[in-house]
């Protein structure tokens, strides 16, 4: 998955072109700006010659690709995947695009170490990271015949729409809300089963407390139970590479025991007012978890995973 692609790319080469003319464009350009050249790449490495497709769908691209692939295996069309999500997007253009949109943080630019501070009173938007976060996902079969080392179990995944504006969650949290619910019902499990929850978290005024709203609607007095964590208060905001990062953070949660704290929590917005594990990172050792990830567009994406008993 990734949410906007090659943006580097069309910078370097738009510059080359306006200074140079159209003969100085590379011909690798067009390979190189191409969203799915990354999985394709992948595939040539590894020799992997099953489906082969990218998701585009803004900040929940690496959670639906994950999904993709957990519904390829489950449906017996694949044995094993190799997904998750990529980003790099720091760039003039970049930058420049989500600045305007308000929707980066610049109010701790002399200390920029706080500020990513989900769910907290003072945050201001978030801030962009980069990076990749890939799984391989394959069935317990394959696993146990390679002797593989089992991380976690995908248990279900679960997707929605907001249906309501090109940037803005819904403030009730509907849209999240009905892809966690999805997610628990392809996984048959009740609410009260889920004791870590890996959320989108951005650091944004909106989406924290609709998420913090969606949650409470999904697991209602179960909800004050959850460790919650929010990953990009440490990392920030890998866009479309975020699904596959926080559930990297997710499985290792349930194979160690050990849960992440969300850092930069210093005064909870009355409005969050959840366990978001601001005293730092516990063994708790969950058996289950949920990750998060939603987008512009209204898209919504979540995923269920077990700890793994052999």
């Amino acid at each position: 998955g990734v949410g906007l692609g090659g943006l580097q790319t069309i910078e370097n080469f738009h510059s080359k072109l306006l200074e140079s003319g159209p003969g100085r464009v590379s011909p690798f350009y067009i390979p190189m700006l191409i969203s799915n050249m990354a999985p394709g790449q992948v595939a040539i490495f590894t020799g992997a010659k099953g489906v082969n497709v990218v998701m585009t769908s803004a900040c929940a691209s690496a959670l639906h690709a994950i999904g993709y692939a957990y519904t390829e295996i489950v449906m017996g069309r694949a044995d094993a995947v190799i997904t998750g999500g990529m980003e790099s997007t720091i760039t003039p253009m970049g930058i420049s695009g989500f600045t305007s949109m308000k929707a980066l943080c610049t109010k701790f630019n002399d200390e920029p170490h706080k500020a990513s501070r989900p769910f907290d009173r003072d945050r201001a938007g978030f801030v962009m990271g980069e990076g990749a976060g890939m799984l391989l996902l394959e069935s317990l079969d394959c696993a146990l015949a390679r002797g593989a080392r089992i991380y976690a179990e995908v248990g279900g995944f679960g997707a929605s729409d907001d249906a309501y504006h090109i940037v803005a969650p819904l403030e009730s949290g509907d849209g999240m809300a009905a892809s966690m619910r999805r997610a628990l019902e392809d996984a048959q499990a009740a609410p009260e089963e889920v004791d870590h929850i890996s959320a989108h978290g951005t650091s944004t005024q909106a989406n924290d407390v609709g998420e913090t709203r969606a949650i409470h609607a999904v697991f209602g007095a179960h909800a004050g139970n959850i460790a919650i964590t929010a990953v990009k208060s440490q990392i920030g905001h890998l866009l479309g590479a975020s699904g596959g990062v926080a559930g990297i953070f997710a499985a290792k949660a349930l194979q160690t025991g050990i849960v992440p704290g969300t850092i930069n929590l210093d005064t909870p917005d009355p409005e969050c007012d959840l366990n978001y594990m601001a005293d730092g990172p516990r063994e708790l050792h969950p058996r289950c978890a949920l990750i998060n990830s939603f987008g512009f567009g209204g898209t919504n994406a979540s995923l269920l995973l077990r700890r793994y008993d052999a």
